[in-house]
């Protein structure tokens, strides 16, 4: 199904977040609008992983607003959980379900029902191979994982798909599926957030994006941006990284 919906997806605005004394995030702004791949991106330390929890309503902001959905997703989760879906670093399934078994499940948690047909479908276009389907998900590899929650956000006809260091530890051909979906994300009117320490891995699947260090945004831009390109670039940009992530 193609979103057409118009406003802002995410609309973070002068959030600061810190841990007594020390600020991890410093006054950050920013937006995500629908059909838009949109990357966070920053060392180790930087807020990435703060701010992603920000955005998923597990941390509260000290002050500054965050919208997702529409919606304050600390203050108002619900809305905002049917309508996102978080693909981790390390996707957890259920290692004693097959492939099929852990999407029924997972759907029959959030009161829908999709018939095999669809099921199907979305296992296809996630790039799941069909041998796969009927095995136990124990078996699987991180790559065969992250195909088995893509297909349930597509299943879940969500409007936001958030993604941890989606490329970490695939291979090149994985990782070439994943691009794809992204891509088909965007066609259907998605908005997709990739946060990754690596900007040269993501720079070609993002419009835009915005490079934390110390808690602070040091540079934004288009994907296209040659700073995510260049190694001398890159290092000045890494140089200010600090505090918890």
């Amino acid at each position: 199904m193609t979103h057409v919906a118009t406003e802002r997806l995410v609309d973070i605005d002068g959030l600061r977040f810190g841990y007594g004394a020390a600020p991890v995030l410093d006054g950050i702004s920013l937006h995500v609008a629908p059909g838009e791949v949109f990357a966070i991106l920053g060392g180790n330390g930087a807020g990435k992983s703060t701010l992603l929890q920000l955005m998923l309503g597990l941390l509260r902001p000290q002050s500054g607003r965050v919208s997702v959905l529409g919606h304050d997703p600390a203050r108002d989760p619900e809305p905002v959980r049917r309508g996102l879906a978080y693909v981790p670093e390390s996707a957890a399934v259920y290692p004693h379900l097959t492939g099929i078994e852990n999407l029924r499940y997972f759907l029959d948690l959030a009161g829908l029902r999709r018939d095999d047909e669809a099921i199907g479908t979305a296992l296809a276009r996630a790039g799941l191979q069909a041998s796969a389907w009927h095995r136990r998900a124990g078996g699987y590899s991180k790559g065969m994982r992250q195909k088995l929650v893509l297909a349930l956000a597509e299943l879940r006809d969500v409007r936001l798909v958030l993604m941890d260091e989606p490329g970490s530890g695939l291979d090149p051909d994985a990782d070439a599926q994943l691009a794809t979906r992204i891509a088909a994300m965007r066609a259907d009117g998605r908005g997709v957030v990739l946060v990754s320490h690596d900007p040269q891995a993501v720079a070609a699947l993002a419009d835009r994006f915005v490079f934390l260090a110390g808690g602070r945004v040091v540079r934004s831009g288009a994907g296209t941006d040659s700073a995510l390109q260049d190694a001398a670039s890159l290092r000045a940009l890494y140089l200010p990284a600090g505090g918890a992530t």
